[in-house]
């Protein structure tokens, strides 16, 4: 098997910090490798030092595949903004795409000339070789290849003449993947692939890259994208890397019974350093007296025995003095979990049951395609509403028209006069981008520095960081900077509009931990499978063939509902189960709300009762 990548030793400095060291990396032809680990901890540095993009502070590179073979995909596309979307989906075709370039120069000098009357033999005789050899190399099959995998990653053909500087996030990643997947190299090298993708074109890719004969090494914070891809995970921590098999899980596994066995082998050295440490203190405790008896002793026999006790303690004290020698060289280190946020939402109390209801709401950027028709959603206390769908489908409309941020072209939103929302952008277009950190906390009532620089500390902003402008900060930073206000808003509804974007996987693993506590109902969008499926007791899912569908439970219980559908087949039965299980589910919620006002407990045993005669119809 060939090894594609060989380092040994590598390590990184920047700006005289250590990023890591003592790096050893093999990866083998035919894997598929997530490059794992905390935000900053120099990702995408070991990506760029691997593709030779990057020198390492120390250590070497030994690579297998010529780099020609290569297919790299950065996080960003600086130097793509200057082409067309077209353009941009061939660039990674090098040699091709350079071919093309150059036969349109010289047709454009061609036009040029027989506008004037005045055509050059040599020129046309230079096109001609150029066009023989792209026709050679199998260009316009290429060009047509091109074409369809756009067309397959939702980059239809309006779009192939426009800047790809204008294209959104989501449009961007996916002509990058479409220019990586044409030229089909041996090996691929992708930073955080999934990013701004929905889940459609991440299932696409997902199986693009299962049915894939090369091998790839990827950075990702997708937990399920990680399961359902990776072949192995490599941890990268600042002290070196580790491989592990399989997946996500796999690793989470692994990496837990490690830590459990690294505490019980601490303990155990702990036990064994106090024991020695008594020995040690008693035999030289001993090895005193006996030498002050035997310096007492008026008898020459009498001194010699004492001697000779206190040369057998100070021996015995010398062996274990070595043990521990022996103890400490092969000592366990405490295990020591990694930075990490920590978070806690606060709420107010509030009583009411009915959040936010929206009414036969109507709203589109045309009117002869709205993206929301008649539309009716409640949002109740308790709710854990995930908005599910593609790009372009109106997700984050929703949200805007939810918190009366966009007004619809027909209907009602009624909100409860007490609601109070605590509202995460995508966009973080909230955050003041002039203010320090630190500011930003010393700008709340009561709020003393010393308690501001504790709060940072525990969003992982600490020291010197928190005189950073906001502006300043990266993406993960201004997210866990955008979690800080919602800290504060004590809100009793979070609209959450893709929250986890640039968080490394332990913070994302925190804010589901303060999610899942939280007392409020929290509405989100999230593309994050496995977020939405700890998460989520509703799903709203809006897609461009049916009106959106909302699915009364959890996404484990949508799951078993499909199969149990597929299992009865289209018959009526399976519309029946449905409304059941959507009245149950509502009943049950209904059941277990307590308090609100007078009002709103008789107009909920009125809503019991009614459910119960519609669930006795059935």
């Amino acid at each position: 098997m060939m090894n594609i990548v060989r380092g040994r030793n590598l390590a990184k400095e920047w700006q005289g910090n250590v990023c890591f060291e003592q790096v050893d990396i093999d990866i083998y032809e035919g894997e598929r490798l997530a490059l794992f680990g905390s935000n900053g901890v120099g990702k995408t540095t070991l990506l760029e030092i691997l593709a030779g993009e990057e020198e390492p502070t120390e250590g070497i590179i030994e690579r297998g595949l010529p780099r020609s073979q290569w297919g790299f995909m950065k996080q960003t596309s600086a130097g793509l903004l200057g082409i067309t979307t077209l353009e941009a989906a061939q660039v990674d075709s090098t040699e091709l795409y350079q071919i093309k370039w150059h036969m349109k120069r010289l047709e454009e000098e061609l036009g040029h000339r027989i506008n004037i009357l005045d055509p050059n033999e040599s020129l046309l005789e230079e096109y001609g070789d150029w066009l023989e050899r792209y026709e050679r190399m199998d260009g316009f099959k290429w060009e047509v290849d091109v074409e369809k995998m756009l067309n397959i990653l939702h980059i239809g053909a309006e779009l192939w003449g426009i800047p790809f500087s204008q294209l959104s996030g989501g449009q961007k990643t996916r002509v990058r993947l479409a220019s990586l997947l044409v030229h089909r190299p041996k090996f691929l090298v992708l930073d955080e692939p999934t990013n701004h993708l929905d889940e459609s074109s991440i299932l696409w890719l997902e199986n693009w890259l299962n049915d894939y004969e090369g091998t790839v090494l990827f950075v990702s914070h997708d937990r399920t994208f990680l399961d359902h891809v990776a072949t192995g995970v490599c941890e990268l921590t600042n002290q070196g890397l580790k491989k592990y098999n399989g997946g996500y899980l796999d690793y989470r596994r692994e990496k837990d019974r490690e830590i459990r066995e690294q505490e019980a082998l601490y303990k155990q050295q702990q036990l064994a350093r106090k024991a020695l440490e008594e020995s040690i203190r008693r035999y030289q405790e001993w090895f005193n007296k006996a030498d002050q008896a035997a310096s007492k002793q008026e008898m020459p026999s009498a001194t010699s025995f004492y001697k000779s006790k206190a040369k057998k303690n100070i021996s015995r004290y010398h062996a274990k003095q070595k043990e521990m020698d022996r103890l400490d060289a092969q000592s366990v280190q405490k295990p020591r979990n990694a930075p990490g946020v920590k978070m806690q939402l606060e709420t107010e109390g509030f009583g009411a049951r009915n959040l936010v209801e929206l009414k036969e709401i109507t709203f589109g950027f045309t009117e002869q395609n709205p993206l929301f028709d008649k539309l009716d959603l409640v949002i109740s206390r308790g709710d854990r509403l995930a908005v599910r769908g593609p790009n372009g489908m109106g997700k984050s409309t929703l949200l805007q028209l939810m918190m009366n941020k966009l007004n619809p072209q027909a209907g009602e939103v009624r909100m409860h006069p007490r609601l109070k929302i605590g509202y995460f952008s995508q966009e973080l277009e909230g955050l003041n981008m002039e203010q320090t950190l630190l500011d930003s906390l010393l700008s709340l009532p009561d709020m003393t520095e010393t308690n501001a620089r504790t709060i940072l500390g525990c969003f992982l902003f600490p020291r010197e960081n928190v005189f950073k402008r906001i502006g300043d900060l990266s993406m993960g930073e201004r997210c866990r900077a955008a979690f800080l206000q919602l800290y504060f808003s004590g809100a009793n509804l979070l609209v959450l509009d893709e929250p986890t974007n640039y968080l490394d996987i332990a913070t994302r693993e925190v804010i589901e931990d303060a999610l899942q506590s939280y007392s409020g109902a929290f509405v989100i969008v999230s593309h994050d499978r496995m977020l939405v499926r700890k998460l989520a007791n509703r799903l709203l899912t809006l897609s461009e063939a049916q009106k959106p569908q909302l699915f009364e439970g959890t996404l484990e219980e949508e799951e078993e509902h499909i199969l149990r559908r597929e299992r009865v087949g289209a018959s009526g039965d399976s519309t029946q189960d449905n409304q059941r299980m959507a009245l149950e589910w509502t009943l049950t919620r209904l059941l277990s709300d307590e308090g609100g006002t007078e009002m709103e407990e008789i107009e909920r045993l009125q809503e019991i009762r009614m459910l119960q005669k519609q669930l006795k119809s059935l």
